[in-house]
């Protein structure tokens, strides 16, 4: 039996041909789908390797300039490995002083670069060292007001008029006694506050 005798095979053939065109437009649509989606997927990782690359190439740059940082300037933890040396400790007061009397006025500003001065600062140190002790200054006024206290209310009593020299006199005394008290307490306990 020949196909094209049959009534109904021409349709089926035609269907057929149809169907088999529609699978082929279907095929070449999946086919341009894939391809696109591939482009898309190519184009995504492109974008990414990008990214990639640029972010490896900031963090490269980062570390290059963290180097040549550390290898220029000596971080504070580094500086300070040793002892400060005489220099450092003049060269930062001398910063530090710069720096306090540019806010400072002009009459405050050249007081301050009077008691500031070595000679002044090493004379200071010593007389508050030796004579001008807390407990010799402290036990020289109590020592004074008691004294004189009582030597006014005396003469005062007596009649008898007092010359002015009674106060440095008293507070003479209370000094010595104040030296006196610091030099047994540095004896005994060793150590100055």
């Amino acid at each position: 039996m020949n196909n094209e005798k049959l009534p109904g095979s021409t349709e089926k053939r035609e269907s057929l041909n149809g169907l088999r065109e529609l699978a082929a437009e279907q095929h070449e649509a999946t086919s341009e789908n894939r391809e696109r989606e591939s482009t898309r997927e190519s184009k995504a990782e492109r974008l990414e390797n990008a990214r990639r690359e640029t972010l490896e190439a900031v963090a490269k740059a980062e570390k290059e300039n963290r180097k040549e940082t550390e290898q220029s300037e000596p971080s504070p933890a580094e500086r300070r490995k040793g002892p400060i040396s005489k220099q450092e400790r003049e060269k930062a007061f001398a910063k530090t002083m710069d720096e306090v009397q540019s806010h400072m006025s002009a009459p405050s500003r050249t007081f301050s670069k009077i008691i500031h001065n070595k000679a002044v600062e090493k004379t200071s140190e010593v007389v508050g060292n030796s004579v001008a002790r807390p407990n010799a200054i402290l036990s020289g006024a109590v020592c004074s007001f008691v004294l004189v206290l009582i030597t006014y209310l005396v003469a005062r009593a007596y009649g008898y008029q007092l010359s002015g020299t009674e106060t440095i006199a008293a507070f003479g005394l209370g000094w010595v006694v104040g030296l006196v008290y610091d030099y047994f307490r540095l004896l005994i306990i060793g150590k100055d506050r």
